[in-house]
């Protein structure tokens, strides 16, 4: 009788839930720096609401759940609540400031639509199989 090796496959490494811009980084960074800081994080969600159906949400927490996502870009921590993880994939979450206000932006290729106040979206969730894994996007 022939002894057999099964090699487990490698665990594909997905790329994070959402990145942050330069701008993005430096405002949460602005937020959660100094003794008095709200919490260790900004956590990120979505809530049903509004006349597009779904808005974003951010808190501060300094609390991070067992499935809650932790994404660490550009030295900052952002936590994506376990219920709006599939809304989130692939997001882009930006800062901008203007004379008039200063937001931030989330370009989310998961909204489908939006009202015209901008206070509200239509999301649809992301499908699993379309996440490229890191090895696809050129990571080895």
């Amino acid at each position: 009788m022939s002894e057999v090796t099964v090699t487990p496959p490698k665990a594909r490494k997905l790329p994070p839930v959402m990145r942050l811009t330069d701008a993005a980084a430096e405002r949460l960074r602005e937020i959660l720096s100094g003794d008095d800081a709200p919490g260790i994080a900004v956590r990120v969600g979505v809530e049903k609401g509004g006349c597009a159906g779904m808005s974003y949400t951010l808190n501060y927490t300094s609390q991070i759940g067992p499935f809650d996502a932790v994404v660490e870009d550009k030295g900052v921590k952002v936590v994506v609540d376990p219920s709006a993880l599939m809304f989130l994939i692939g997001t882009e979450m930006d800062f901008k400031a203007d004379k008039m206000s200063a937001q931030f932006v989330f370009n989310n290729p998961n909204q489908t639509s939006a009202c015209g106040c901008g206070e509200s979206v239509a999301l649809t969730p992301a499908d699993p199989a379309a996440v490229p894994s890191a090895t696809s996007a050129g990571e080895a």
